[in-house]
């Protein structure tokens, strides 16, 4: 499926993957994974792809790399924008689905969804971002299944974001 981005001259293509439940990663119940490709922002570099994400309402941005190991965020909606090199990065936790991403890539993550690197180029660079008011997001990797089970409880309660990260029609699929 391909789209227009919002503000964007080239066109970006949209795909979407859901994560099955698992034991220690619960994914997200209803949300899928939205990955966008082809997004100027992210192929802009930091500023450009902060800037994007910030416009649409996502903050509490950083820059650096993605964790080696399984874990998923039970408190916030999670985006990384590629703004450089190329990974494989597997989503959904050990039950899950690699996803090569290169510059230009933007991975939307629905709160739950488990996320590791499995490789990359050392060029590998993304920009992350949480929805307004979920930037103080936790981190667990689904060692405790008492911890599992608070988590999916409060994952499934969790709201779509008002607006998509990237201005595209993604986070829309969420309501």
């Amino acid at each position: 499926m391909s789209s227009a981005g919002a503000g964007t001259s080239e066109v970006m293509e949209f795909e979407t993957w859901h994560a099955l439940s698992g034991d220690r990663i619960p994914n997200h119940p209803s949300f899928p994974v939205l990955l966008y490709r082809g997004v100027e922002a992210a192929a802009g570099g930091v500023e450009a792809c902060a800037t994007q994400f910030s416009e649409h309402g996502w903050g509490g941005s950083w820059v650096d790399g993605v964790f080696g190991f399984h874990h998923f965020h039970s408190t916030s909606h999670e985006v990384l924008g590629v703004i450089g090199g190329h990974a494989t990065l597997e989503l959904g936790g050990p039950q899950g689905q690699a996803f090569e991403v290169s510059t230009g890539d933007v991975v939307v993550l629905p709160a739950g969804t488990g996320h590791r690197l499995a490789s990359s180029d050392q060029e590998f660079t993304v920009v992350g971002a949480y929805p307004a008011g979920q930037e103080d997001y936790d981190l667990l990797r689904g060692d405790d299944p008492e911890e599992v089970a608070a988590a999916r409880e409060g994952i499934a309660a969790l709201e779509a974001p008002p607006e998509d990260p990237v201005g595209g029609e993604g986070v829309g699929r969420w309501r």
